[in-house]
């Protein structure tokens, strides 16, 4: 009788050690968590995340929880320390939590027009306060000469958009009038600076907000993180020289901003973002049913997550063609972002 006992008390006090194990894993068996930058953890984008859940949902049998955010580097984290188990990121997001836990893969991006990854861009903008936009004009080209000395607003420095790639330009451009610039250079204003101040909004919605009420001269922000907020007024799409304006009715953090205009003075296409998977946390079976559902016909035509031209619905991605979808996609895919960190 004093062994039998002896042997459930043993029993009992392995369960509670393995227990207590994994809890400490940060993983919970039957709920998958989705982490969300701060661009997409907005309450306007509530129901479009939520679309997303739903199909996952569906497809796994497992509930799926929410993590929005207000700073990168806590989505980037989630994800790479196992808290979180798929994550929406930009590609510089992806490379940071890749390059700490091999583990968190690439499952899919939205593709471009032609329904490939052939076009699966977006773009990084230069902009300053419509008004202010003759100081980068030079012989009827603009030019981002005249950003020097200025006060300026990236987003994050996890940003891919909102930093890597601007950073990598102004850097490059300069580097060619004899000025050699890192991008952590890049990272802080002040006397004998390249900028006389930097600001990061956090987001490219608040970087775009630091432009407008003019607490920055010139920001970097991307054109599908403020797509929701803001419209075409002059000029084409994507074009240095075109002037946007903030729509009337437009949602936090733009809601007593509706009419403020930026110009473009310089674009450059960047690399589609990643919804990412930590596969230490999901099984080979439950990531097949995640990637067949997000690439599915039924995914593609919810017009809550490509949402249509026209449409009031404030969606993750827009449908312009009809083909518009999530394609599979491998790391390789993101080695230009990778060699943009080496120049």
């Amino acid at each position: 009788m004093k062994k039998a006992w002896i042997l459930i008390l043993s029993l009992c006090f392995a369960l509670v050690i393995a227990g207590c194990s994994s809890g400490a894993s940060g993983k919970d068996d039957g709920e998958l968590t989705i982490a969300w930058l701060p661009n997409e953890s907005g309450a306007d984008m509530g129901e479009a995340r939520e679309e997303i859940g739903k199909a996952i949902e569906e497809a796994t049998g497992q509930k799926v929880k929410h993590q929005t955010t207000t700073d990168y580097i806590v989505a980037i984290e989630a994800i790479a320390n196992g808290k979180a188990d798929l994550a929406f990121l930009g590609a510089q997001g992806y490379i940071e939590a890749n390059e700490k836990n091999k583990k968190v893969e690439p499952l899919v991006v939205s593709s471009g027009e032609s329904g490939t990854l052939e076009d699966a861009i977006y773009h990084s903008w230069l902009t300053v306060k419509k008004g202010n936009e003759q100081e980068y004009e030079k012989g009827g080209e603009y030019t981002i000469d005249g950003i020097k000395g200025k006060r300026f607003s990236f987003v994050s420095n996890s940003s891919t958009s909102g930093f890597q790639v601007p950073s990598t330009e102004i850097g490059k451009h300069f580097s060619e009038k004899g000025e050699d610039l890192a991008p952590e250079d890049l990272m802080e204003g002040g006397e004998g600076k390249f900028f006389s101040e930097v600001l990061f909004g956090g987001s490219h919605q608040g970087s775009a907000v630091n432009l407008l009420t003019e607490k920055a001269d010139a920001a970097a922000f991307c054109d599908t993180c403020v797509a929701n907020y803001v419209e075409l007024e002059e000029g084409k799409a994507n074009e240095a020289g075109s002037v946007y304006k903030v729509k009337e009715g437009a949602a936090e953090p733009f809601q007593n901003l509706a009419g403020e205009q930026f110009t473009l003075f310089s674009v450059t296409p960047v690399l589609n973002a990643p919804i990412v998977i930590n596969s230490e946390n999901v099984d080979e079976e439950a990531k097949q049913k995640i990637l067949d559902t997000l690439t599915s016909e039924e995914t593609k035509n919810n017009e809550k997550i490509f949402v249509p031209e026209g449409s009031e619905t404030s969606g993750l991605f827009e449908k312009a063609s009809g083909k518009e979808q999530f394609v599979k996609v491998e790391d390789k895919w993101f080695n230009p972002i990778r060699e943009l960190q080496k120049k």
